[in-house]
């Protein structure tokens, strides 16, 4: 993790994610997106789950300049923490975006999805190797009836590796089609705007 003393002179934004799979997606679209994140002096950090936004606030200098991402179950962990350390109050997902925090519905994997479309996720599940695992996950009981595209968020999370299949979800991505919280908190970070800030579902509302 980066004390305030490995940010403070290095790096112009420091963009905190909950977890690995969020980096590597984070990483895997800037790249497709031509920014160079190092040149740009951004840098990604998975925190170790939602709940360590405070503890990581609390380690940096007051000069260092935060983003981040978080799942939408999240907003209240980010919001109160970045009140406490006085960057500002953000109990919804549109005041949150206001302090550089975007906010991902319901998650990563569901935006991905979404954007990705299921046919196009099962696509990809195939190359991995992993779709007769998830044809076998598919008919668990509890499942079976359920939609595909939350048979597909539970089986990332409990199964797939949500950190190996991030990346291969991204570089799929047609980039008219990027999750808007992905492509905004990169416009945010680095000036550049991808191809697209489309969202293929309700933009964030107070």
């Amino acid at each position: 993790m980066p004390t305030a003393m490995d940010v403070a002179t290095g790096t112009g934004w420091l963009v905190l994610v909950e977890g690995p799979s969020d980096k590597a997606a984070l990483e895997t679209l800037a790249r497709r997106c031509g920014q160079d994140l190092e040149r740009a002096r951004v840098e990604i950090v998975s925190i170790g789950g939602a709940h360590a936004i405070g503890r990581v606030l609390s380690q940096l200098s007051p000069d260092v300049r935060v983003a981040g991402l978080c799942d939408e179950g999240e907003v209240g962990a980010f919001g109160r923490a970045l009140a406490r350390f006085g960057l500002g109050p953000a109990v919804t997902p549109s005041e949150l975006e206001l302090l550089g925090f975007y906010v991902c519905r319901p998650d990563l994997e569901g935006e991905l999805i979404r954007s990705l479309g299921a046919a196009g996720v099962v696509a990809i599940l195939e190359k991995s190797g992993k779709l007769s695992s998830f044809r076998a996950f598919q008919k668990q009981p509890q499942w079976q009836d359920r939609p595909v595209e939350d048979q597909l968020r539970r089986f990332f999370g409990s199964s797939a590796g949500k950190i190996r299949h991030a990346p291969l979800l991204v570089e799929a991505i047609d980039l008219e089609r990027v999750p808007r919280p992905l492509a905004a908190l990169l416009v945010h970070v680095t000036g550049a705007r991808p191809a697209s800030t489309h969202k293929p579902s309700d933009v964030p509302s107070g």
